[in-house]
């Protein structure tokens, strides 16, 4: 089976949870949708689990993007130009503004706590996420992608856009993007995109929602394409 995930935010318990009672085997497939790392106090543990998996296929959220924009800076050179260089301040104001606007202090916390091996180990594997991914189930075309389609995104150019455009996109749930492809998306809590979805995957003009809002006190989700089943834990 093919399931999907998102918006796991370091919460290491409810993705076992979601695991076990999809029955998550080597013969299923599994992709999670971005923003694994953030927020929650188990994001190495979350990582560590998924990079062992040759059958989870990871994609990047923007909570990706600052994590590693932030944890670069362990590996970069010192440079010569003294505490007050240029390069430095940048570093430091970048992770100090990952940490305090977007939930980046268990990621640091549980990073810096890890032997340098798997360091080097969980920062190339968040290196190495995708942005995008296209799958067909039963004849029925899927984009998975974490926070939607960069602006101008066509079916056909979704290669011309960087992990900094994913990142910064926005989905209008209320617009058909494409009329044979439904669009899987994490990011934008359910219940945002109407009080009455809250905590459940939110289906609609060929959307499929699957953040459910579990970081900030509602559930997580994960959907299993085949069926459609929506399995819930939190």
């Amino acid at each position: 089976m093919t399931y999907v995930m998102s918006d796991i935010h370091g919460c290491y318990a409810p993705y076992l949870q979601l695991l076990d009672k999809i029955k998550f085997s080597d013969n299923d497939t599994l992709y999670v949708l971005g923003d694994v790392v953030d927020f929650g106090e188990q994001p190495m543990e979350v990582l560590r689990d998924m990079s062992m998996r040759v059958n989870v296929i990871p994609i990047a959220g923007n909570h990706e993007y600052f994590a590693v924009e932030a944890l670069r800076t362990l590996f970069a050179e010192r440079v010569d130009a003294g505490d007050d260089s240029i390069e430095r301040l940048l570093r430091v104001d970048n992770k100090k503004h990952w940490e305090e606007k977007f939930g980046g202090g268990p990621t640091l916390r549980g990073f810096e706590s890890l032997p340098l091996d798997e360091q080097e180990h969980l920062y190339e594997y968040l290196t190495e996420f995708s942005l995008y991914e296209r799958i067909k189930i039963n004849g029925q075309r899927y984009i998975l992608t974490h926070a939607g389609l960069p602006e101008g995104a066509t079916l056909r150019n979704l290669d011309s856009f960087d992990i900094s455009d994913y990142a910064a996109a926005e989905t209008d749930y209320g617009r058909v993007y494409f009329d044979d492809v439904i669009l899987v998306t994490g990011h934008t809590p359910t219940f945002n995109i109407g009080e009455e979805h809250r905590g459940k995957v939110y289906r609609g003009n060929n959307h499929l929602a699957i953040d459910t809002g579990g970081v900030f006190g509602g559930t997580f989700s994960c959907v299993c394409l085949e069926t459609g089943e929506a399995f819930y834990a939190g």
